[in-house]
């Protein structure tokens, strides 16, 4: 974690960092649905939780000197039925203005945090 992403509004993180820069890649950590005082945003809403990581996904690559337009490819977990991968997934294709670039959704029975239903991880080249 470093300074630059707490001023943007990321919580602070235990044991990892948000990302790192190797060249013309960013390797970021799956974003998660926290607010910048590391609460969960959107209890039972997995819309909510999906623009809640967009929206920290956004400021990692803002920080690090990246846009959305750089994400290759996203992979987003969503724990729960049918109903929540397909809430999760229009706020999604809405944050794109239904320009996903190449995507993955899963169904998974847990995350990493209590009441958590939506993760996104991307991989991030700048061309």
């Amino acid at each position: 974690m470093n300074e630059a992403e707490l001023a943007a509004g990321l919580p602070s993180t235990a044991q990892y960092q948000y990302a790192q820069r190797v060249g013309n890649q960013l390797f970021i950590a799956g974003q998660v649905p926290h607010d910048r005082h590391g609460q969960v945003v959107g209890l039972e809403d997995p819309s909510a939780q999906a623009l809640q990581c967009l929206s920290n996904l956004n400021a990692v690559l803002a920080v690090h000197g990246f846009s959305a337009s750089d994400v290759r490819h996203l992979v987003v977990y969503v724990v729960g039925e049918q109903a929540n991968l397909s809430a999760a997934w229009k706020a999604v294709a809405e944050s794109f203005d239904g320009q996903v670039p190449p995507a993955t959704l899963l169904g998974v029975a847990r995350l990493g945090y209590t009441d958590q239903l939506v993760e996104i991880h991307a991989t991030v080249i700048k061309a």
